[in-house]
C-alpha cells in the first residue's frame, strides 16, 4: 500500500473511533438523563431577552480566581470570598463575614438501661460521604484556593429551563412546607407537590436541626419536575407570607440543573417564597465559608438497592454569639452560613423542624407522576431498599444536641409515596420513606 493509501486508511480510522467514541459519550450521558427529558429544545428568544439573561448572570457569575470543569460538564469557579454573591444583598451592604468557627453543638450524653440495640449492626456498613471526596467536581484532584470559595457557574441554558427569569433559582409558594396542615392540603387543592416527612410540634425553642440523610437518585418524570430530601428549620405564620424558612439536603431537579444527578442544594425565605431567597447562590444571601464545598455539585457515589448505602450528614444551627445559622456538612466541616440580617422571625429562634422527602406531581398525562421519591421504594421495605433520614436531632438553647422526641409523620398520598418511624439507640429517632409514584394503586 502506498503512502497516501495508508493515509487514507489512518484518516478512516481515525473518524471510525471519534464517532463511536462520541455516540459511547452519548450513551453514558442518556443514561443518565430519561429520554424524554429534553434539554435542549426551548423557545424563541428575542436578543432582548438574552441581554436581560446575561446581564443577570453577570451579577451572580463573579470573576473567578481559578476555574475547574467537572467531569459532568459543570463549571466552578473559585471566587474570592469577599466577591461573592451573598455580599450584594442590601441587608448584607456592611456586613462582616464571620471568620471565628462558632462552637458545633455537641450531643447530650442520654442515660440507658446498658442494653444496647443490635438489631440494626447491619446498618454500621453505610458510607458516609466525606467532605472532601464526595462531589464529581473533586474527581480530578483540582481544588479551589485558600481564600476562596468554589460556585457553580450558571449558564443561559439554565435561565432558559426556568418558567421566567425571575422564577430562575426560586421554588413556586406552593411548595409550603405542610406539617402545620393536617388535612392534606396538596391532595385537596391539588397544587402539585407531595411530601412524606416527620415533624416536630409548633411551639417549641428550637435552635438548630441535624440529620443523616440517605443519598439516591431518583427517576424524574417531566423536566419541570424535582425529587428533594431535605432538612426544614423554621418560624412565622403558615398561612400568612411571614414565613421563614431554612432549608438543606440534596435534590434531583432537570430544571435547575440540567440533569438527573442528585445535588446538595440549600435555601431560604423569609417571606414565604413570595420574593426573598433562592436555591444555594443563585441570589444574595447565603454566606459560604469553605473552599472545598460547592453547592449545587453533583454528589458521588449513591446508594443502590441491595447494594452500598451512602449517606451525608446536615446540621443547620444558630450561632449563640452572633446569631448567624450556621451549616455543617459531615461531622465539623462548616460550609457557611445564613446571615440573621436575612430574616424576622428566624432572627431570634425557630419554632418547628420537618425532615422528609418532597415530589413535584405535574399529572403532565392526566396521571399521577412516576418521579420516584427517595429510592422509589416504599418505607416498609427497609434497609438497602428504602431511603431513610437516621439519627434525628435537635439544637436547644444551651446548644446542645438532643434526639428529636414526640415527632409526628406525615404522608398526603400513602399509596404513592409513605413514611414509617421508629427509634434505637443506633440510629435513634428515625424514619423510612419514599415510593415509586405512578402504579395500579398510585393513579
Amino acid at each position: 500500500m502506498d503512502t497516501v493509501g495508508r493515509k487514507r486508511q489512518v484518516l478512516v480510522l481515525l473518524l471510525f473511533w471519534s464517532f463511536f467514541f462520541l455516540c459511547q459519550t452519548s450513551k453514558a450521558a442518556a443514561a443518565k438523563i430519561p429520554s424524554n427529558l429534553n434539554y435542549t429544545k426551548y423557545r424563541q428568544v428575542s436578543n432582548l431577552r438574552l441581554e436581560r439573561i446575561e446581564r443577570h448572570l453577570d451579577k451572580i457569575n463573579k470573576p473567578s480566581v481559578f476555574t475547574i470543569e467537572s467531569p459532568d460538564g459543570d463549571i466552578i469557579d473559585c471566587v474570592h470570598k469577599r466577591k461573592q454573591p451573598a455580599l450584594d444583598h442590601p441587608l448584607l451592604k456592611n456586613h462582616k463575614i464571620q471568620k471565628v468557627p462558632p462552637e458545633i453543638p455537641k450531643l447530650k450524653m442520654v442515660k440507658t438501661d446498658g442494653v444496647r440495640d443490635v438489631s440494626n449492626s447491619s446498618k454500621s456498613s453505610d458510607e458516609r460521604l466525606g467532605a472532601v471526596n464526595w462531589q464529581l467536581w473533586h474527581k480530578n484532584g483540582q481544588r479551589c484556593p485558600k481564600g476562596t470559595v468554589p460556585i457553580r457557574r450558571s449558564k443561559v441554558n439554565d435561565v432558559l429551563r426556568a418558567k421566567s427569569l425571575y422564577d430562575f433559582g426560586k421554588k413556586k409558594r406552593h411548595g409550603l412546607p405542610l406539617a402545620r396542615r393536617v388535612d392534606a392540603p396538596d391532595v385537596v387543592s391539588g397544587n402539585g407537590h407531595e411530601h412524606a416527612i416527620a415533624y416536630t410540634g409548633t411551639s417549641q425553642e428550637i435552635y438548630g436541626a441535624k440529620a443523616t440523610i440517605n443519598v439516591w437518585d431518583p427517576s424524574i418524570e417531566v423536566v419541570n419536575e424535582f425529587s428533594l430530601s431535605q432538612i426544614w428549620v423554621l418560624s412565622g405564620s403558615f398561612d400568612g407570607s411571614d414565613l421563614n424558612s431554612i432549608e438543606a439536603g440534596w435534590q434531583v431537579s432537570p430544571e435547575l440543573y440540567g440533569d438527573s444527578r442528585p445535588r446538595l442544594f440549600t435555601y431560604w425565605t423569609s417571606d414565604a417564597y413570595q420574593a426573598t431567597g433562592c436555591y444555594n447562590l443563585l441570589c444574595a444571601g447565603f454566606v459560604q465559608t469553605n473552599s472545598r464545598i460547592a453547592i449545587g455539585a453533583a454528589i458521588s457515589p449513591v446508594s443502590s438497592v441491595e447494594g452500598n448505602q451512602y449517606d451525608v450528614t446536615i446540621l443547620i444551627w444558630k450561632d449563640p454569639k452572633l446569631g448567624n445559622w450556621w451549616m455543617v456538612f459531615g461531622d465539623n466541616t462548616l460550609v457557611g452560613y445564613w446571615p440573621a440580617e436575612l430574616f424576622t422571625h428566624l432572627a431570634d429562634r425557630a419554632t418547628m423542624v420537618e425532615w422528609g422527602g418532597e415530589v413535584v406531581n405535574s399529572r403532565a398525562n392526566g396521571e399521577h407522576t412516576s418521579t420516584q421519591m427517595g429510592s422509589g421504594h416504599f418505607a416498609e421495605d427497609g434497609f438497602r431498599k428504602a431511603s431513610y433520614f437516621r439519627n434525628l436531632e435537635i439544637v436547644d438553647s444551651d446548644n446542645s444536641l438532643s434526639s428529636a422526641q414526640d415527632i409526628s409523620i406525615l404522608a398526603e398520598n400513602t399509596n404513592c409515596y409513605d413514611i414509617k418511624s421508629d427509634y434505637n439507640n443506633e440510629w435513634g429517632t428515625h424514619f423510612y420513606y419514599g415510593g415509586p409514584g405512578k402504579s395500579p394503586q398510585c393513579t
